[in-house]
């Protein structure tokens, strides 16, 4: 049996889907932005947090989509911010890491496509894959 191969015809269409492939695109909503630094003391011992649940469930549900240290993982979310002109910055690496164990993330990729939408709102991030 012969190996039939593809003939691409359309390579302005192809070069252009191969191209979107790394496309990614966030949405920050202006609720978001308003919640994103905590406004009430934790109600424990010792100084409040500087940033909300919002702001820390952000940053480990973009960790899970990009791997990344968390070190790198602050820069990314800074510079996407930079990027899109929004006036916030980044939970810093080590309040990540501390109120990680305190907040239940729960997210599923439903889609391997090759394009993910994050939204962020007053109520969470979500993600959207292809098709969704």
């Amino acid at each position: 049996m012969r190996k039939v191969k593809n003939k691409i015809t359309n390579w302005p269409q192809y070069n252009q889907a191969l191209t979107q492939r790394g496309s990614i695109t966030f949405w920050i909503d202006e609720s978001a932005k308003k919640a994103w630094h905590c406004r009430e003391h934790h109600g424990n011992r010792g100084i409040g947090f500087e940033f909300s649940d919002v702001a820390i469930e952000t940053a480990l549900i973009v960790k899970g989509v990009f791997p990344l240290p968390l070190r790198a993982l602050q820069g990314f979310i800074d510079s996407i911010f930079t990027l899109m002109d929004v006036p916030l910055r980044s939970p810093n690496y080590s309040s990540i890491s501390k109120r990680a164990k305190t907040i239940d993330v729960k997210y599923d990729i439903q889609s391997k496509g090759a394009t993910r939408h994050i939204a962020i709102d007053s109520t969470g991030l979500k993600l959207f894959g292809e098709g969704e």
